[in-house]
């Protein structure tokens, strides 16, 4: 999940293959630093200044201040292949002249209004004349090109047909003070750095597997954020993720890989050595079990897709389309825009998006946060009650019948926020073990006169199409999938699968839901960059599901066998 072009590729879900884990600690109220200081103080400059000699002046500056804090450490074959700390403080300046019902930030219709990120990187230490003097050569910038701007989206309104929603430009929110103590790791780099090391030469006894590593990241994450409104937080995460990877090739020259990770906000949460063990075992014998697998045919029929892999599903296929700023734009696809309080899932699922939840089970979700990245607080937003579309994730960009942010607006440092996932979990009422759900499927292979159904049960990622301009489709990614037949044949691995269809034909085909919900983490790159996001999902069986064949590389495996590798 990074920054897509904008009406083309909406999402794409990744596993990052270089990891973090987390240590959270945000207690109440605590003395702003000097970061705000420096903040508070030059927007209250700015916006007099600028209020005196602008023409227009700004009726609302934002800034934005994120210090993220890094370390990475990676082992190969029994190698470190990498140990690193980074730290860097990227600035983000937002300056809106107009005003809530019309501004600078107004879509421009009819042409390319994609805008390139450029992240500000500032001061690492706390210099109080640094900092302010980048907050003001930003500021000046931003405002500047606010002008311009402005007098293109007012020449569109004079000459353009009206629009379909005439919605403010911006929400009026009411301003939040919220203040926690800064977010720290603290990583024993020489443990960790021989702990990797011992678990990567587990890949040595397997020829076959070409690439292979395991990783460690722990990355803390601050962010300041104070508007012209009143509004000014500072809050941190952190986030600690051990990734496993591995890669192979089929003799066809199809490439194969898998990545496993366990991800946590605390350290103490980490797997124990036993634990990473069975999962490199278990990641091994899949993939080489892959590698000599059969090519899977383009199909339709009936499909089981596992909690991890209807977590993606909906991410991707629904997910995307309940964002509240894809209601508004023309040029998206608006493919549930007039369908509040009408049935768009069947009528035992429900849906609902809450970055407020930490952790679901015994499993931390990534898509946690307290506030949003427009400096909004995080709300739960029940999206689907019992099959029925109730609301949309929002961001400050209000629409008809949405007045308000949800605290949904987020971004990549460098990007402009727009409505995006953190936690979407899906709930079914009526649900059935997963062995039943196995045999719904052999029953409905058997209406369908098919002579095997699908189960999909590890997925890499996924992506989805929401513009106008090209087909409303999504693929899913899938990594295992097996034939499961009805005459009774034991199950048949397949590879080389891509999952696809379109979003109404396929939600129409929900049939039955398991009892088992599953935890996806993920980073949700779209138009605001790269996002962490979580879903969850119980299985799924679905009536009908279409794969194709997925791209090969017409490269042959390596002609040498490897070097023969040593035991540690």
């Amino acid at each position: 999940m990074k920054g897509l072009v904008r009406a083309l590729i909406s999402c794409a879900l990744l596993l990052v293959c270089c990891c973090l884990w987390m240590q959270s600690g945000l207690s109440q109220q605590q003395e702003k630093g000097l970061l705000l200081k420096a903040m508070e103080e030059e927007l209250s400059r700015s916006m007099k200044g600028l209020g005196e000699k602008g023409n227009p002046p700004p009726y609302f500056i934002s800034y934005d201040i994120t210090e993220t804090k890094n370390i990475m450490i990676i082992a190969s074959y029994g190698a470190l292949r990498r140990s690193s700390t980074e730290h860097s403080r990227l600035l983000d300046v937002e300056v809106r002249v107009g005003d809530y019902k019309l501004d600078n930030t107004h879509r421009l219709r009819g042409m390319y209004d994609y805008r390139y990120p450029i992240p500000v990187s500032i001061s690492l230490e706390d210099d109080l004349d640094a900092l302010k003097s980048a907050l003001w050569l930003e500021t000046d910038k931003k405002y500047k090109a606010a002008m311009e701007r402005l007098i293109q989206v007012k020449v569109q309104k004079t000459v353009k047909v009206k629009e379909e929603d005439e919605s403010d430009d911006f929400s009026r929110e009411s301003p939040e003070k919220f203040i926690s103590s800064i977010s720290q790791i603290k990583v024993n780099r020489a443990k960790w750095e021989k702990k990797l090391k011992k678990y990567s030469t587990l890949f040595n006894d397997f020829p076959e597997i070409y690439e292979s590593s395991v990783s460690l990241s722990a990355n803390a994450a601050n962010k300041y954020l104070v508007n012209s409104e009143g509004t000014m937080i500072q809050h941190g995460l952190t986030h600690w993720r051990l990734g496993i990877y591995a890669r192979t090739k089929a003799e066809d020259g199809m490439d194969l890989y898998k990545y496993e990770s366990f991800e946590a906000h605390s350290m103490e949460k980490m797997p124990d050595e036993e634990e990473v063990h069975q999962k490199i075992k278990l990641l091994t014998k899949e993939l080489l079990a892959l590698r000599v697998s059969p090519v899977a045919e383009p199909f339709t029929g009936p499909a089981v897709l596992s909690g991890r892999a209807a977590g993606v599903f909906f991410h991707e296929i629904f997910g995307h389309r309940i964002e509240g700023h894809r209601q508004k734009d023309e040029e998206e696809g608006q493919t549930f825009t007039k369908k509040i309080n009408q049935p768009v899932l069947p009528d035992f699922i429900s849906v609902y998006d809450d970055p407020l939840q930490k952790s679901f089970g015994d499993k931390d979700l990534s898509g946690h946060y307290l506030y949003d990245d427009e400096g909004v607080k995080a709300q739960r937003v029940t999206v689907v009650e019992n099959g029925i579309l109730k609301n949309f994730l929002m961001s400050r960009s209000p629409i008809a019948g949405f007045d308000k942010s949800s605290g949904h607006g987020r971004k990549q440092a460098g990007y402009r926020a727009v409505s995006r996932q953190g936690n979407l979990i899906v709930e079914a009422s009526k649900t059935v073990s997963e062995k039943k759900l196995r045999e719904l499927l052999i029953e409905e292979c058997k209406k369908q006169d098919k002579e095997f159904g699908l189960i999909f049960e590890d997925i890499s990622g996924g992506f989805t199409f929401t513009g106008r301009g090209i087909p409303q489709a999504y693929a899913v990614i899938p990594i295992i999938v097996y034939r499961v037949f009805t005459d009774g044949r034991p199950d048949e691995m397949v590879r080389g699968v891509d999952l696809i269809g379109t979003p109404l034909v396929s939600f129409s085909k929900i049939l039955a839901c398991g009892d088992k919900p599953e935890v996806f983490n993920g980073i949700c790159g779209a138009e605001s960059g790269g996002v962490p996001v979580s879903g969850v999902a119980p299985s799924i069986l679905t009536g009908e599901i279409e794969i194709q064949k997925r791209r090969k590389s017409p490269d042959r495996p390596p002609l040498l066998p490897p070097p023969k590798r040593r035991k540690q």
